[in-house]
């Protein structure tokens, strides 16, 4: 009795010193690549899962699938909102008003006469900017009685600077739920992290140096230790357009209409979660360092590092006092 009471206490340590399995899911979902990476004592494998999640995004908020519930209300047709759409939309809303409109949900119009959501794009001009720049006003939207309200036919929506952070959120939801505790999802560079490795050590990101062409090979400017945060880089050296030989940023200011032409190459913002990381990274690349850097400071729990050239055009970097970095 007693060996078979000693064998058996020994099958229960061993089987509470199991190593977690190391799971990882990678492949390419809106435009982008995403890779995800958990620990799971189970070995659970949840790819279909996963693919049911971004499908179900595009459904709700992708410009690029006519039958989403963004384009039925871009094209004023009656669609049942989901709470995809309402929680990226007052997810956006609530930045518009934290950076006084720096942020908006209704550029839609203008950012494809830029050419950044559509193939060609229109041929600018100070009067179609104008006329355009009329129909971007956050304030001009809301949703009442499970139905977007304009105040006019025209406006229309574009979550793409949160959609992919709302996706990893989104992701990293769905994972907790199923008991895993420790995990890195990586949505096209937007990245929520939760707990570490087996051997207790944090998640490391890499931060890209700004490249000098969209293709050009990635270069790592420096890393972070990730972990229970949501990390996101904004930049424009990757993401332009090109018109009559000059590059234009896909970051525009709703306030001029125009994309914008400060110092700042990108800006990477550490949050509680990836969708406020996306949002403020993209108010920071509209806004730049010295409008953005107060309100960065103003919120708890937000850090930022910035990636800028100087008056002698070269690269200089400027961290939030809680931006801890390692080369």
């Amino acid at each position: 009795m007693r060996s078979k009471y000693l064998i058996g206490l020994l099958m229960v340590l061993c089987s509470c010193t199991q190593q977690p399995k190391k799971i990882v899911l990678q492949g390419l979902a809106q435009g982008s690549y995403y890779a995800i990476t958990y620990y799971d004592e189970n070995g659970r494998n949840f790819q279909r899962e996963v693919d049911s999640i971004f499908h179900a995004v595009d459904l709700s908020v992708n410009l690029w699938v006519d039958s989403s519930v963004i384009s039925k209300v871009n094209r004023n047709e009656e669609v049942t909102l989901d709470p995809i759409f309402i929680d990226n939309f007052n997810i956006a809303q609530e930045a518009a008003r934290l950076s006084d409109g720096y942020f908006d949900p209704t550029i839609s119009p203008i950012v494809a006469a830029w050419g950044f959501s559509s193939k060609t794009g229109d041929s600018i001009t100070p009067q179609l900017i104008d006329s355009l720049k009329q129909l971007v006003d956050y304030r001009n939207v809301r949703i009442e009685n499970g139905k977007v309200i304009k105040e006019s036919p025209a406006i229309q929506l574009d979550f793409n600077a949160i959609a992919q952070g709302y996706t990893s959120d989104l992701l990293a939801h769905f994972l907790e739920s199923k008991g895993i505790v420790n995990y890195l999802v990586d949505t096209g560079g937007e990245i929520m992290a939760r707990g570490c490795k087996p051997n207790g050590q944090p998640w490391i990101v890499g931060i890209e140096k700004p490249a000098e062409n969209w293709d050009s090979e990635q270069v790592v400017q420096t890393r972070i230790a990730l972990r229970d945060k949501g990390l996101v880089t904004s930049g424009s050296t990757r993401k332009y357009v090109e018109r009559d030989g000059k590059r234009y940023s896909h970051s525009i200011d709703p306030t001029t209409g125009y994309p914008v032409e400060h110092n700042v190459l990108s800006v990477t913002v550490l949050a509680e979660n990836s969708v406020w990381a996306d949002a403020l990274a993209s108010i920071c690349m509209v806004m730049g360092m010295e409008k953005s850097l107060p309100i960065i400071e103003s919120l708890d729990g937000v850090e930022a590092y910035y990636i800028f050239v100087n008056e002698q055009n070269q690269l200089e970097t400027f961290a939030t006092e809680g931006f801890v970095t390692f080369d």
